[in-house]
């Protein structure tokens, strides 16, 4: 399962909180595509089958961000992190130690 930083659960739980929609998770999905074999896709999801693998991230006492992720998504990302940073290069980072390869777009790796 994928770990998020304080960072990014802060950042996580502010753009969820801006939708205004009940029940959203911030869903993390490795599909298959890219430049070296595999991409990273995030997207708030409210439909959580019985299968996916989902933990919560405490964000300050803004109450919770829950992560969704489908179960052949969770073995690629075992060990991953998701960071955010602010400034001139402001954005998600996802940090994967079982990426062999990446790509220089930072999205796709295999």
């Amino acid at each position: 399962m994928i770990a998020l930083t304080d960072q990014a659960t802060v950042r996580v739980g502010q753009l969820i909180e801006a939708e205004n929609e009940e029940g959203l998770a911030l869903r993390v999905a490795v599909r298959p595509g890219g430049c070296s074999g595999y991409s990273y896709e995030m997207f708030f999801d409210s439909e959580i089958a019985s299968d996916d693998v989902t933990k919560e991230y405490k964000n300050g006492d803004s109450g919770a961000v829950k992560v969704v992720v489908d179960p052949s998504s969770a073995m690629l990302l075992e060990g991953a992190t998701l960071d955010f940073k602010d400034g001139l290069e402001s954005g998600f980072a996802i940090n994967n130690p079982n990426a062999q390869r990446t790509c220089g777009c930072g999205q796709s790796f295999s």
